[in-house]
């Protein structure tokens, strides 16, 4: 079989992929992939970042190995490399057309932290999918994955991965006009325009944006001019393929006092979640946020860090902060004692300023004489399967927890698993005179031990 059989073999087994794996992922991980030639019966392929390769590599390299082999009728082998910068397809993507057009240099948006960028941001399990959806929207504004939607918990890096995203289309296609706003600022600045009778400089000045970054939607429930004024804004730019991102603290579906058509909207495009980082990764966290510190901390005090904080980055950081600021205050050198003695606050404290879910599981567990256990566990007897629904009702009605957050701490399960508890609360609850009295008995106790 010649290098044009093989070019042809190629395109045969990217159309049996888009069958054969999601559309999204489909996009995600092949969308950049160039057949560069074939060595034998080893096909070359090219793609863009080692992420990319590494990703191919060991996840599809043999179900692709075993198509083209099949459609061969012979042993073909597939080798990626990385694409350099300066290599261009035969056949340019939109994409790389797009960069080739003149560029009028645009001053950065100062809303933007240097900071924040791609490089800085470092991967792991819980963040892999939205970091690659991220850069791939950054690659190609307006065509890639818009709008796109990435909710999770505080401290989990939705905030670097939307201003990463900003400071690489700026870098990348400074002709563009990028805007980055939280709801609050967007929500102040058009009740201040309405005030002011500029409600029309307003909308001009969002409207005409090329890429609109909104951090915190979860600040728009009940803002009903708000909502409209955004409604509108979010229709005029995806008419005009403009790029939209948003964050959230929790999927948009569990917005309360937001308009349906809003939801929509914001549904209508790709939802990545961000979970709390593996031990692995929050340790990779910890060693480059040193490493940019310019200190030495002992890998022991590291390992100590990271085992005990779970939650985010940001109690990472504010871990040591306050080890390096000792060390530096009183001239002592770090160590595993001095960790230990200074963190045991950090360490000790709730993993949100929530009531625990741990105590509200006790407590559930107790009431129904089953074991904390049971509540986390995979049986599903009506014994336990009702209380532990319960359980997660409760814990949404009383604290900040998302449905993501909530269906992690009740052994792994899905927030979906949790918004369909709720809903099987709340319709039990219209049939059952009695069960409204025993979930505020429950609440009543658990806030009495929770203080």
């Amino acid at each position: 079989m010649g290098k044009a059989d093989y070019a042809a073999l190629w395109q045969d087994a990217l159309r049996a992929m888009t069958e054969a794996v999601p559309a999204q992922e489909f996009d995600m991980w092949f969308s950049g992939v160039q057949y560069e030639g074939s060595e034998g019966s080893e096909l070359l392929l090219s793609v863009p970042d080692s992420l990319r390769r590494d990703k191919l590599a060991q996840r599809y390299s043999y179900k692709l190995e075993s198509m083209l082999s099949e459609m061969s009728g012979g042993k073909v082998t597939v080798a990626f490399s990385i694409r350099k910068k300066s290599q261009t397809s035969k056949s340019p993507t939109p994409e790389i057309q797009r960069k080739q057009l003149p560029k009028k240099k645009v001053q950065a948006p100062p809303s933007l932290s240097p900071d924040y960028t791609f490089d800085r941001f470092v991967i792991g399990e819980n963040n892999t999918f939205a970091a690659n959806a991220a850069r791939a929207i950054a690659r190609n504004p307006g065509r890639a994955y818009n709008p796109c939607l990435v909710y999770g918990g505080v401290g989990l890096g939705k905030t670097h991965l939307l201003q990463a995203i900003g400071n690489d289309v700026y870098r990348e296609f400074p002709e563009l006009k990028i805007a980055y706003i939280t709801a609050e600022s967007f929500t102040n600045e058009f009740i201040l325009s309405i005030g002011q009778q500029k409600s029309h400089q307003f909308k001009n000045k969002y409207r005409s944006v090329d890429v609109l970054l909104i951090d915190d939607i979860h600040f728009l429930p009940g803002k009903k001019q708000t909502q409209e004024e955004l409604f509108h804004t979010f229709n005029a730019l995806h008419d005009s393929s403009k790029q939209m991102v948003f964050t959230c603290d929790r999927p948009v579906s569990e917005l309360r006092e937001l308009t349906d058509r809003l939801k929509s909207r914001f549904s209508m495009g790709l939802n990545v979640d961000l979970q709390p980082p593996e031990y692995e990764t929050r340790v990779a966290i910890l060693r480059k946020k040193i490493e940019e510190k310019g200190v030495e901390v002992p890998d022991d005090v590291i390992e100590l860090i990271c085992r005990n904080i779970r939650t985010n980055v940001r109690d990472l950081e504010r871990a040591l902060t306050n080890l390096l600021a000792y060390a530096d205050l009183v001239s002592a050198d770090i160590n595993l004692e001095v960790a230990q003695r200074r963190l045991q606050d950090h360490f000790a404290s709730p993993e949100q300023k929530n009531i625990p879910i741990e105590l509200i599981q006790r407590v559930v567990a107790e009431y129904f004489s089953l074991s904390h256990a049971d509540l986390k566990g995979n049986r599903r007897t009506k014994a336990i399967a009702f209380p532990r629904q319960l359980a997660m009702h409760i814990t949404r009605e009383i604290t900040e927890f998302s449905t993501t957050e909530i269906g992690n701490s009740f052994g792994g399960r899905d927030h979906t698993t949790v918004m369909h508890a709720c809903q099987k609360v709340q319709d039990k609850i219209r049939t059952d005179d009695t069960l409204e009295s025993t979930i505020q008995f429950l609440i009543r106790s658990i806030k009495g031990q929770g203080t």
